[in-house]
């Protein structure tokens, strides 16, 4: 066939945000500094739940404390400091503390058990840990005093542990005080005039490219990587992704997704600092009835969180109780969004402007954005345009970039991409190329106009009989049944087609549904290849802490039910 001439050939999907808005450059407590001389009097943080209404005075003088007091502890400049605990005001002190202080701030999942908490703070060597006591299940305190047997007789702030070498220092949020800790209050109090004439010479010499965060990326696969970020990595996306949503020192966040990840200590808290919004937290675990009561009663006019989080508002036997008119925008991010779903938000919870946020960590997270007044058909079918100082390319599996509209992995480029995963060069080196690309897994179309549209991920693709088969796709199909509240699509093994697809699905409440009704509904609408050879009814998915959907888990859990296996392959 005759090669076709350049004139009529698609364009390349590789698309570059340009943006006449200047990256930052500078350091976090820079910026808090800034907040502080800007908009001193207006509310920084609000958490009704712990009597908490700071301005931003106020919350940059607690900040300064608590950093001086790292200081007066003997922390070093580079050294890393855990935080182990849900939302709440002391994680906000310590994150902005940290950074003003020089440190590097370890986000620790409070999902995570002992064999977890050991493996984090051992791979980044922490020299310092502030915990939470408990909350509800998981009792903090008492998995520290299990994994370090030596802290009850320690003298606070000289812990000497066999099994983590370098944790000198345990800070204990809340009570009963626990022997050997030192209170989290206490640390405010220790720093004198040299500790703070220490911190004015730190802020002089950090610089913005300095790392100050490492976050453990969900293990979906494998040890959870430690994701190193940059001040300038995570400052300036918090302060882009506000700025897609157009938010002032007017507008107030509701924040009830974690801030140990990204959405809540970047998109939330830093978007906050950069642009003068006030970060309100509705509780320390999410709670959808504790979401909607907040953002009536503060009035917030942006509401973050995943889509099972937005379901769970949406579908509350309370939620026609609350006026929720202050509501404008928000983020809806780190799962895909059904249409149906963000059709909701939309009308029901007044969020006119709701954007779409992709990313992933790696990447500080965010790096396609949709905008307040992008047309809905583009917002629930797309994840936006490219973020502003960001580049991404879509490849084939040969590494070279495909035509708009074609599938192909996302790879991104530019000043959100991560140092690297802490001490691991190898598996650093097996997502960032030399050309400075990371290369995310996830397999994406970049439209004519710039859109970017998430197909699934790399891992996710079934196989089924040597065609590639997209869960993405069938789920989207399947969300318009009206029984059909939520579903997930995935392969399991099979011995003559290699994989079949399983669909687990989660029925309204009230409704009952069939799996040969399922596939009545699939009938001569999508292709017959599509339709899920088994359907399954559950109550809830395996996820991640932060509404990642595990569907290893999934197949794993079919597969051994089921006594499927596929065939041998050469």
């Amino acid at each position: 066939m005759a090669p076709t001439p350049k004139g009529d050939s698609k364009a390349d999907s590789y698309v570059c945000g340009i943006s006449d808005t200047p990256l930052l450059g500078e350091t976090i407590g820079r910026s808090l500094d800034r907040a502080r001389a800007r908009w001193g009097e207006r509310e920084a943080l609000v958490s009704p739940s712990h009597n908490v209404r700071w301005t931003w005075n106020e919350f940059a003088d607690r900040v300064e404390a608590l950093a001086a007091g790292f200081l007066a502890l003997g922390l070093q400049r580079g050294e890393r400091i855990g935080i182990w605990s849900l939302n709440r005001p002391e994680w906000t002190l310590t994150q902005f503390a940290a950074a003003k202080a020089g440190l590097i701030l370890v986000t620790i999942n409070p999902a995570y058990r002992l064999s977890e908490l050991e493996f984090a703070l051992g791979k980044v060597g922490c020299a310092a840990i502030v915990t939470a006591t408990a909350f509800k299940t998981s009792a903090y305190m008492e998995m520290l005093n299990t994994l370090l047997p030596e802290l009850a007789s320690a003298t606070p702030g000289h812990l000497r542990s066999a099994r983590l070498l370098q944790l000198r220092a345990v800070i204990q949020i809340g009570g009963p005080a626990a022997p050997g800790t030192i209170p989290f209050d206490a640390v405010s109090q220790m720093g004198d005039e040299r500790h703070r004439e220490q911190l004015a010479v730190l802020g002089e010499s950090l610089q913005f490219d300095d790392p100050v965060n490492i976050q453990f990326t969900s293990g979906t696969t494998g040890s959870p990587k430690g994701v190193t970020l940059t001040h300038h990595n995570i400052l300036n996306n918090g302060y882009f992704t506000g700025r897609a949503m157009r938010l002032t020192e007017q507008d107030r966040i509701c924040i009830p997704v974690p801030l140990y990840h990204c959405f809540g200590m970047v998109m939330g808290n830093l978007a906050s600092v950069t642009l003068g919004t006030t970060m309100v937290y509705p509780g320390e675990g999410f709670d959808p009835l504790a979401t909607l009561a907040t953002v009536a009663q503060e009035k917030c006019t942006t509401l973050y969180g995943v889509p099972t989080m937005f379901i769970a508002e949406l579908d509350h036997p309370e939620f026609a109780r609350f006026d929720l008119s202050s509501l404008r925008t928000g983020i809806m991010a780190g799962a895909p969004c059904p249409i149906e779903v963000m059709k909701r938000v939309n009308t029901e919870m007044n969020m006119r402007e709701v954007t779409i946020a992709y990313g992933m960590t790696e990447t500080s997270p965010v790096s396609f954005q949709s905008a307040t007044d992008d047309p809905l058909e583009r917002r629930v079918s797309t994840v936006g345009r490219i973020h502003p100082h960001v580049e991404v390319k879509v490849v084939d599996l040969d590494g070279k970039v495909v035509p708009r509209g074609e599938r192909g992995e996302l790879c991104t480029r530019g000043y959100s991409v991560m140092l690297g995963y802490w001490d691991e060069k190898e598996k650093t080196g097996e997502v960032l190329d030399a050309n400075g690309w990371m290369h995310t897994g996830d397999l994406a179309v970049i439209d004519d106009e710039g859109y970017c549209n998430i197909v699934g991920r790399i891992k996710d693709l079934v196989i089924r009989g040597g065609e590639n088969l997209y869960p993405r796709e069938i789920e989207e199909f399947l969300y318009r049944h009206p029984k059909i509240q939520d579903v997930q699509i995935f392969g399991v093994a099979d011995a003559r087609y290699g994989e079949e697809l399983c669909a687990w699905v989660r029925v309204r409440a009230g409704e009952t549904l069939t799996a040969d009704e399922v596939r009545a509904f699939c009938q001569g609408q999508i292709a017959h290849n599509k339709i899920p050879r088994y359907v399954e009814f559950v109550e809830e998915y395996p996820m991640t802490v932060t509404g990642k959907i595990q569907k290893f888990v999934m197949r794993d859990a079919v597969e051994q039910r089921l006594g499927l296996k596929a065939a041998k392959t050469a």
